[in-house]
C-alpha cells in the first residue's frame, strides 16, 4: 500500500488544505487523508486560496451539518474558476447518501472528486485520476467488510492521539444515520492497534483515546474471545503511553469488567461518555436502545459506586417523535439524578432514510426550542455544582499547551476529562503536572500549578 502512494507523487511542491466536519472518526479519517497527501508529496496549506488540493471531510448526523457544509462548498466555485487547476475532493459520511452525490453532480460542478468512508484508502488513485481525467470522478462503495492497515496519519496533536479500534454499527437505532454511512461493525485486530499505540508512545504522545462508534462491541466479529475491557487490558501495558481514554459507549452493551478496567487499570481514566439519549423509557423503546430508564440509572449508580469520582458524560435528544411533556420531564428527572458532569444536548433532527424520519409525530421547532433551554439551564447548574465541588483539590493535568484563546495560559485536562486554564511555561507541553485548583466555571476550571 505504501509504495503505491509514494508512487503517486504528483504533490511536490503544492498544497492541501482538509475542512473536517463531524466527528472524531472524521477528525480520525482526516489525519489519514493528510498522511496519504503527505506521503504524495503534498504539504499543508495555511488556508484555501493557497491551496491546489481542498478535501471537505463531511458529516450527515444533522441537518444542519449538511447545510452548512453546502455553503461553503458552493463558495469554492469563484475560487475554482479563478484557479482552473484547483483540484477539489468532497468525502466522509454526506458522500455515502445517493440524494447527496446526484446533488453535488447537478449543483456542483466544479468538484471535482466524490469518494465515501469505505473507500478512503483508495483516496491517492482516485486524486490521480480525478486530476488526469478533468472530469467529476464518483467512486462510492455501498459496503467494505475489511479492514484496510497501514494507510499513513499526519497528526497535528503530538501530546494526544485518536486511535480507531472499531469501524462501523450494528445497532440501528431509529434516528441515526451511522450504521447506513460507516457500515456494520468491523474490529481492528489488537497486534495492529498495539503497533499503533506503540508507536504513537515512541513519538512522544502521552494520551489515546480509543475510538469506536460503541467501543463495547469490540471483538465481537473477531472470534478470539477478546472483549473491549481485555483490549484495554493490552493497551495498559503499553510502556510509553501515560493515559488511556476512549468513546463511546453504549449502554445496552457496557459490561462489569469494563467498569472493573476503568477502576483497576492505573492508565485508563476516570471518565465515562454514556449516551442515554432521552429519559422515558417509552421513547427510549421507539428509539430501538434496548435499556430502560430505569436500567440506565441502575448503571450509573453501579458506575459510581465502583469508581468514585468518575465523571459521566451523556447525549440526549431533545424532541424525539412523539415525545411529550411527560416524557421530556423524564430526561429532566435522569439529569437530576444521574448528575452528569456535562451532556451534550441536541435538537431532534430529521435523516432521511431511518425510520424516525417517517414517523408522522414531529414534534414543533418551538417546543423543541423551549424544551431544550429548559435542559440545558439544567445541566449547566450540575455542571457548575460539581466543579466548584473540585475548588481546593489539587489534581493530576496533562498540559495540552497554550491555550486557544490565550497563549499566555496554559491548558491541560484532569484524569476525569475537565479542562484546566493555568499559568506555566509552555516547555511543560507533554508533561504530567500538579494544579490546585482555584476557581471553577461551567464548562472549566482555573488553578495555579504546584512547584
Amino acid at each position: 500500500y505504501m509504495e503505491l502512494v509514494r508512487g503517486l507523487n504528483q504533490g511536490r511542491g503544492r498544497k492541501y488544505f482538509i475542512s473536517t466536519f463531524g466527528c472524531q472518526m472524521n477528525e480520525n479519517d482526516s489525519e489519514k487523508l493528510a498522511g496519504m497527501l503527505k506521503k504524495m508529496g503534498y504539504e499543508e496549506g495555511r488556508d484555501e486560496a493557497v491551496s491546489d488540493v481542498i478535501v471537505y471531510n463531511t458529516c450527515c448526523v444533522r441537518e444542519s451539518a449538511e447545510q452548512k457544509i453546502y455553503g461553503h462548498l458552493g463558495a469554492l466555485k469563484k475560487l475554482k474558476e479563478e484557479k482552473p487547476d484547483l483540484v477539489i475532493a468532497f468525502c466522509g459520511c454526506m458522500a455515502q447518501k445517493a440524494d447527496v452525490v446526484e446533488h453535488i453532480k447537478n449543483s456542483y460542478g466544479h468538484v471535482d472528486l466524490v469518494f465515501g468512508t469505505f473507500n478512503i484508502h483508495r483516496f491517492p488513485e482516485l486524486l490521480y485520476e480525478a486530476i488526469n481525467t478533468r472530469k467529476t470522478l464518483v467512486d462510492v462503495w455501498d459496503s467494505w467488510d475489511q479492514v484496510v492497515e497501514g494507510v499513513p496519519i499526519e497528526r497535528k496533536d503530538g501530546v494526544k492521539a485518536w486511535v480507531t479500534v472499531i469501524y462501523g454499527c450494528n445497532n440501528f437505532c431509529s434516528y441515526c444515520i451511522v450504521p447506513y454511512v460507516r457500515g456494520r461493525e468491523r474490529s481492528r485486530k489488537p497486534e495492529d492497534i498495539l503497533e499503533e499505540v506503540r508507536a504513537l508512545g515512541r513519538s512522544g504522545c502521552k494520551e489515546v483515546t480509543l475510538l469506536g462508534q460503541n467501543v463495547n462491541s469490540y471483538g465481537k466479529d473477531l472470534g478470539n474471545g477478546l472483549n473491549f475491557a481485555g483490549l484495554l487490558k493490552m493497551v495498559n501495558g503499553v510502556e510509553e503511553i501515560e493515559r488511556i481514554r476512549f468513546m463511546t459507549s453504549h449502554p445496552k452493551d457496557l459490561t462489569a469488567d469494563l467498569v472493573s478496567a476503568i477502576r483497576d487499570l492505573n492508565k485508563v481514566c476516570e471518565h465515562l461518555h454514556l449516551p442515554i439519549q432521552a429519559g422515558s423509557s417509552r421513547i427510549l423503546r421507539k428509539m430501538n436502545r434496548r435499556y430502560s430508564k430505569e436500567q440506565y440509572l441502575d448503571m450509573v449508580d453501579m458506575i459510581k459506586r465502583e469508581v468514585p469520582g468518575i465523571a459521566i458524560t451523556t447525549d440526549i435528544i431533545v424532541g424525539f417523535p412523539g415525545e411529550s411533556d411527560e416524557d421530556f420531564e423524564e430526561s429532566l428527572d435522569v439529569v437530576r439524578k444521574a448528575r452528569f458532569d456535562m451532556a451534550y444536548t441536541f435538537l431532534y433532527s430529521k435523516r432521511q432514510g431511518t425510520p424516525a424520519a417517517r414517523d408522522p409525530d414531529q414534534v414543533p421547532e418551538d417546543v423543541k426550542k423551549e424544551r431544550f433551554n429548559r435542559l440545558l439551564e439544567e445541566q449547566n447548574r450540575i455542571s457548575l455544582e460539581i466543579n466548584k465541588a473540585l475548588e481546593g483539590q489539587r489534581l493530576e493535568v496533562l498540559v495540552e499547551g497554550p491555550s486557544k484563546n490565550n497563549e499566555a495560559v496554559l491548558t491541560g485536562r484532569t484524569r476525569t476529562n475537565k479542562i484546566v486554564n493555568f499559568s506555566g511555561s509552555r516547555d511543560l507541553t507533554g508533561r504530567l503536572v500538579r494544579v490546585k485548583i482555584t476557581g471553577a466555571r461551567t464548562w472549566y476550571l482555573e488553578g495555579e500549578m504546584e512547584e
